[in-house]
Formats: C-alpha cells, sequence, structure tokens
C-alpha cells in the first residue's frame, strides 16, 4: 500500500503533487474524450448489392438503404457486424479498402489527444523518479522492466515469421490468381486482403463457413450454454431479474449465487448489453459498475459488472446468430465478469481493476478453450430452425481449423504490442509523430501495407485504437504476456483433470478468481499449476514447436 501512495506522489513537494494531480486530471479528461469520440464517430459507407457481392442473405435483410444520385444503396458502418462480414467476405477488393478507408480515417481528432497523453504521461513519469511511462507502468506488472517485456515481444515475432512467411505465400499466390482471372495487374499485399483470404484459405481447406457455422449458434442458445458452462465450473447459480432497472430495453440483469450456501451466498449482479445502437462502445468489454468489499459491520457491499458487446442483432427471419468468433468473445468476456464477480477481498481497491495487467486477460482467454471442446459445443450448438445439435463432423472441421492464420493473427498483436511500447517505453516524448510510427511499423512488422502506406491521407488505425487510452497503456503486450498462462492453465489442470471436473475449477475459483489484485499474480498459479508456469502449451496452441 505504501508504494501506491508513492506512485500518487507521497514522497513528493507540495508543488510537485499539484503538478501530478493536474496532469492525471487532463490524462483522465482526454481518456474521456478519446473514448466518445470512438463511440459517437461511427463511419459508414453507401454500396449496392452488386458491390457487396459475396456477402449472405441475411447481411441485407432489415438494414438501411439511402439514395445517393439516384441509385438505392446499402448503409454499411464501421460497427462490428458491419465491418468483419464485409472484410472477410466482400469480393470486390474495391470494396473491402473503401470501408477500411472509412475505419481509419474516423476520429483524425483522437491523434492529436494521444499524442499529448504521451507527453504527459512522460511528465508524471519523470514526477515519480522513471525514466520512461512504461517502467513506471511494469514496475507492478509481472515483467516488471519494459526490457523483459520487449525480449518477449521480439522472440515471438521471430519465432512467428515462419509461419507468417508460409501463409503470406498462400494469401499471395491466391490473389495474384484472382488478378489473373480479373486481366489485372498484381498489386500487393494490403490490410484489405489479409482477413479476406484468411477467411478463403479456412473455408477450402477445411470446408468450414461462417455462414454454415452461426446457423448452430443461436444467440439465446449459446448464452444459456456459456451460463450453464459456468455455473457448473465455479459453483454458482444465476437467476435472471425479471423487468429489471436497466438502462436500455435490450439489457438483461442476473444475480449470482453460491450454490454451497444456500440463501446466505448471493455474490452479486451482472448485465448483459450485447447488441450495437448509436452512441454504444464499439468492441466488446466488461466494465465493472460496484466493487466489492468488507464492511466494519461485518456484511459486504457486493460486486456488479455489465458486459457490453457488438453481437448481430436478430432480424426479420432468423434470431440473432453468432460466427464461431463471437462465441468466443462471448466466453471470454463472461471470464471478466465472474473474475470480478468472484473475487472477495476485504478492500474494494483489490478488485479487477487492480489486477496486473499483464495477466488480468488470461482468465478469460483460458475460458475461450471451451468453444474449441467438442462435448462442450454439442451441449449447446443447435440449429436455430430445427433444434438439431451441430453435427460432430462440423464440430470436427472447426476444431481442425483453429490455427488456420495464426502466424499472421499473431504477428498483428505483437505489432500492437510493439507500438504501444515504442510510444510509451520513450524519454522523449516530443518526438513521436504517432501516424508515422504506426504505418511503418505495421508495414514492417505485419507485412501487410494500408490506407495510410504514403502518407497521402489522414488514415490511422491508432486513432480508434482504444486500449491506448483506455487503461493498456504500456500493457497490450499483456494479451499475449497472458496467454502464456492461460494456456498452461487449461493443458495442465483443465484437460488433465475433465473440464467438468469441479473440483478444479473451485481450486481455479480459490486461487486464480478470488484475490483479484489483492497478491502477486504468479504466486496464485505455482499455488493451481502446482509447478512454476511455462510456455510449452502456449506454443503448442499457436501452431509452434519449442
Amino acid at each position: 500500500m505504501e508504494l501506491q501512495y508513492r506512485r500518487n506522489g507521497l514522497a513528493l513537494s507540495a508543488e510537485q503533487r499539484e503538478k501530478l494531480g493536474q496532469i492525471r486530471k487532463r490524462l483522465s479528461e482526454l481518456g474521456i474524450t478519446f473514448s466518445r469520440n470512438i463511440n459517437e464517430g461511427d463511419g459508414e459507407l453507401l454500396l449496392t448489392r452488386e458491390e457487396l457481392e459475396g456477402l449472405s442473405e441475411d447481411f441485407f435483410d432489415g438494414r438501411a438503404t439511402k439514395l445517393e444520385d439516384g441509385v438505392e444503396k446499402y448503409v454499411v458502418t464501421t460497427k462490428y457486424p458491419d465491418i468483419v462480414p464485409v472484410v472477410q467476405h466482400a469480393k470486390h477488393e474495391s470494396t473491402r479498402r473503401r470501408l477500411l478507408m472509412v475505419e481509419e480515417t474516423r476520429c483524425p481528432e483522437n491523434i492529436a489527444l494521444l499524442e499529448e497523453a504521451i507527453k504527459l504521461r512522460l511528465q508524471a513519469a519523470r514526477l515519480l523518479g522513471y525514466n520512461t511511462h512504461a517502467e513506471f507502468v511494469l514496475k507492478e506488472n509481472m515483467a516488471k522492466t519494459p526490457k523483459t517485456v520487449l525480449d518477449f515481444e521480439h522472440g515471438l515475432r521471430n519465432r512467428l515469421t515462419r509461419l507468417a512467411d508460409i501463409e503470406i505465400a498462400e494469401i499471395e499466390g491466391l490473389k495474384r490468381a484472382d488478378k489473373s482471372a480479373a486481366r489485372e495487374p498484381f498489386n500487393g499485399l494490403f490490410t484489405w486482403d489479409y482477413r479476406y483470404y484468411a477467411n478463403m484459405i479456412k473455408e477450402r481447406r477445411h470446408n468450414v463457413s461462417d455462414n454454415e457455422v452461426k446457423q448452430f449458434f443461436p444467440m439465446k442458445e449459446v448464452t444459456r450454454g456459456v451460463l450453464d458452462i459456468y455455473q457448473g465450473m465455479l459453483g454458482l447459480r444465476f437467476v435472471k431479474v425479471d423487468n429489471p432497472p436497466v438502462w436500455h430495453p435490450d439489457v438483461e440483469m442476473y444475480e449470482v449465487w453460491d450454490k454451497s450456501a444456500g440463501d446466505g451466498g448471493f455474490v452479486g449482479h451482472f448485465y448483459l448489453d450485447l447488441y450495437p445502437r448509436d452512441g454504444k462502445y464499439n468492441h466488446a468489454c466488461v466494465s465493472p459498475i460496484r466493487s466489492g468489499f468488507a464492511k466494519d459491520d461485518g456484511t459486504r457491499e457486493y460486486p456488479a459488472a455489465a458486459m457490453l458487446a457488438n453481437f448481430p442483432k436478430p432480424t426479420s427471419t432468423a434470431p440473432a446468430l453468432l460466427k464461431h468468433d463471437d462465441v468466443l468473445t462471448l466466453l471470454h468476456e463472461f471470464g471478466h465478469v465472474f473474475h470480478h464477480l468472484c473475487t472477495k477481498t476485504k478492500w474494494s481497491y483489490f478488485q479487477l481493476e487492480s489486477v496486473q495487467i499483464d495477466f488480468i486477460e488470461a482468465p478469460s482467454q483460458m475460458l475461450e478453450n471451451w468453444g474449441w471442446e467438442p462435448s462442450v459445443l454439442r451441449r449447446f450448438a443447435k440449429h436455430y430452425r430445427t433444434g438439431e445439435p451441430i453435427p460432430n463432423e462440423l464440430v470436427e472441421r472447426l476444431v481442425a481449423a483453429k490455427n488456420e492464420g495464426a502466424g499472421l493473427f499473431n504477428l498483428r498483436q505483437a505489432f500492437l504490442g510493439l507500438f504501444d511500447m515504442a510510444i510509451h517505453n520513450t524519454s522523449d516524448g516530443d518526438s513521436i509523430d504517432v501516424r508515422t510510427l504506426y504505418r511503418t511499423m505495421r508495414k514492417e512488422i505485419t507485412r501487410f501495407s494500408g490506407n495510410d502506406e504514403d502518407g497521402s491521407t489522414d488514415a490511422c488505425g491508432a486513432a480508434t485504437f482504444g486500449h491506448m487510452m483506455g487503461g493498456y497503456d504500456a500493457g497490450y503486450y499483456g494479451y499475449q504476456w497472458a496467454k502464456v498462462f492461460s494456456a498452461d492453465m487449461y493443458a495442465s489442470r483443465f484437460l488433465r483433470d475433465g473440464v467438468d471436473s469441479q473440483q478444479t475449477g473451485l481450486d481455479y475459483r480459490r486461487e486464480i478468481l478470488q484475490p483479484g489484485g489483492s497478491r502477486d499474480a504468479s504466486i496464485g498459479l505455482e499455488k493451481f499449476l502446482g509447478r512454476k508456469p511455462n510456455n510449452d502449451a502456449f506454443l503448442r496452441s499457436i501452431g509452434l514447436d519449442q
């Protein structure tokens, strides 16, 4: 606790503490504005049916249209349920390029906000005796130093290059063939090619189509199935609240009870806000609403959390249907919900927000594995019309495609982590040109060019990189770092003991979730694993040999 006081300026002079307070107030204002710009600055593109060739029929069901030059066109936005299927399935390269241009040119004002934040973070770090903002942040994390993070990211990047080389060669071959068939010159590989051709490879090699798979993942059944998984695993019971006091009609509210404690085992509440709407947060996240803690009279304040997501809405002909990736997202975000609710500490400070940033994703990432378990999928994956369970052979094809594109996907994560370190592990905040740095690092690491390649546009993905102003500054590496632990926990305990092992689930709840941020995550890991963690399972999980 003393360290926290010092990190908040305990050892500084009154003048320095006032300056630190002013910096942090301004950083808070910048973060709020940055996030609001993203949430309220959705872009849209008007496209004809022909320009959207390759999209499934349900993409058009109920979609708004507008007249442009006397032609009726479909409104396609930059929200997830629109942009993801377009970049994965639209056959016309110009369509994918134009939509990504809209996405990467929105919120240009955010670049100046981020650059100001970089300078202010460095000023605050120096006031507290650190050379860089990254040094300040990492002091409390598992990694401890920028060198450890950079060694991890560069080492992983080097190992991934072999996989990525193979994947890039295959994507280039497919695009060259398309260009040749269209009698057009090959013009290189771009960001709008990656998902389209990666999806094509998955469909051709494994005969896995998102449109086929999602027929077996109606939202209602998936949510029920996922909740059943967590109830059994963590020894919990969920009760849906009728007519709840919520902020939008789409939102659902649940009570959470501890099965072993009877009526005296109330745990907390969670809310599900799963569908997109104007002005709403654009991605998927969990927001703690209330923290749990012990009151002076011996009773407890109970925690509450809200899951925000942007899954496809129901249409006039079908319920909300989820792609398999959406199912994994649901599992992941529920992991954060129950990490928050199952934390039980004396002080509210040690709830979810104080968990080390390079461990906080591990519980959620581990729980994504349940979405790849055939026995688990068959419990809730049912055709939305017939109620028939998902066929075994489709599950086998789905699992076989798991690591398709793992090299390029993880290289992109490495790029984002290294970009984060480049802007925050610097002793000269004035020299950071976010646009140029983002452009050059993306090209160098991911090997795909973007709309911003020649610097002639205002395109910059950093303008909507919400993590940089949402608490993951100098911490984005944690997504890959935490995967080392998530893979180890899953392979070493749940695969060994069985994914339905109640004892393993309760051990997990006690050692991983319950302490929250009250102790170093390595302590809980060693207690749960019975040894120090290693990266063997992680490397296997992404298709890399040791």
